[in-house]
């Protein structure tokens, strides 16, 4: 594993994560114009995510809101097929 940092999301990359339901839902994105107010919301990570096995599974996203409820952050995975899905 030669990057195991967290990079920042893309503007493309909110606007995917914005549009899964679990989150929409999670944080009350009701139209588009609340994604602005999401990304001021929530800490977000991406990772280029390598397992032990089977070795490289792609992005993983993770995502905690800006309150500490002691609620899991959500966390996200991008799959074969190329689209991202909660774990």
């Amino acid at each position: 594993m030669d990057d195991m940092n967290p990079h920042s999301l893309n503007a493309e990359e909110w606007k995917e994560i914005a549009s899964i339901p679990t989150v929409r839902e999670s944080w009350g994105i009701v139209d588009d114009s609340d994604i602005e107010s999401f990304k001021m919301q929530v800490y977000a990570a991406k990772f280029h995510f390598v397992s032990g096995s089977p070795g490289y599974v792609g992005d993983l996203f993770i995502l905690q809101g800006d309150v500490l409820t002691g609620d899991a952050p959500l966390v996200l995975q991008r799959g074969p097929e190329g689209k991202l899905f909660v774990l």
